[in-house]
């Protein structure tokens, strides 16, 4: 990449995750699922607010009636931003303590779609893919996940894009827009161990897919047939996510979580939020609709 990689806000996250670009507002929204907050940024002003919300969110998306809706430890709830309190919506996995919802986005239509994980226990494949629809169902889509990360869809909305990070691969989907179903399952990128993890994803208006690599040190963009096109060398060894934001959505947006404790005096960058003006347009978020 031509473009230096910004380190622009010294946050610290533990396992900084999820980043949400609000057009309408020009903040940038993302979550620390261990710190259980999120956070909300104007990069403009360099204003930057932390709030706690008490248990670990997975993702969070904005909804089309203001506000926010979480994944959280405990299921899909709203977020009172006066309150300061969540209102849980439905809880698909009940109080299953080993499960917790880890990444997920808002599609087309407004529904939200995010996945669950065995929280330490990644050998084991227990997570599953959950569609929020608008009316509060709760409609199951994928099972038998290690551990359910990036999410996105193509332009025309037509391919459904998801990873599966302990099987190092980004999936394909035919996607229906009407219905919301998915088929023809296919691997789009499958990739050495020793090349790190498929992390969060996010899709351009070229239809390119941006992957950050857990433990890779990258951020790598894929045309649509799953070659490599582009490599973002970034300074920490664990990038989880990537957002397009900026007035005129052409700048990449970076999260990042800690290492183990042993790295940590080797990347002192590592937690923090990054960005890449890349001079590509991508997608803005879709809301949720309910």
């Amino acid at each position: 990449m031509m473009n230096s990689v910004e380190h622009i806000l010294p946050c610290r996250d533990k396992l900084g995750e999820g980043p949400v670009w609000s057009v309408d507002e020009q903040l940038l929204y993302w979550v620390d699922i261990e710190g259980e907050c999120y956070h909300r940024l104007d990069p403009l002003s360099d204003r930057h607010e932390v709030i706690p919300v008490g248990v670990p969110i997975g993702v969070l998306a904005l909804r089309e009636s203001g506000g926010l809706v979480m994944a959280t430890k405990k299921g899909f709830a709203f977020w009172d931003e006066e309150e300061k309190k969540l209102t849980y919506i439905a809880r698909p996995f009940g109080d299953n303590p080993d499960l917790r919802f880890n990444d997920g986005a808002v599609d087309c239509r407004g529904r939200f779609w995010a996945g669950t994980m065995a929280d330490g226990l990644l050998s084991q494949a227990r997570g599953t893919l959950y569609r929020l629809d608008p009316d509060g169902s709760v409609h199951e889509m994928i099972h038998d996940i290690g551990v359910s990360n990036g999410i996105g869809w193509s332009p025309d909305n037509r391919i459904m894009y998801f990873t599966d990070s302990p099987t190092y691969t980004i999936v394909a989907y035919d996607f229906d827009a009407e219905t919301g179903s998915i088929s023809n399952r296919r691997i789009f990128v499958e990739t050495p161990a020793e090349e790190g993890d498929p992390d969060g994803l996010c899709v351009d208006t070229e239809g390119y897919i941006w992957s950050a690599y857990w433990n890779g040190f990258k951020v790598v963009r894929y045309d649509p047939q799953g070659q490599v096109d582009q490599v973002i060398e970034m300074p920490v060894p664990r990038p989880t996510a990537p957002v397009f934001g900026g007035q005129y959505m052409d700048e990449l947006y970076i999260t990042s979580a800690l290492p183990v404790e042993e790295q940590r005096s080797d990347y002192p960058l590592s937690g923090d939020l990054f960005r890449v003006k890349v001079g590509i347009k991508g997608l803005a978020k879709y809301k949720f609709a309910g």
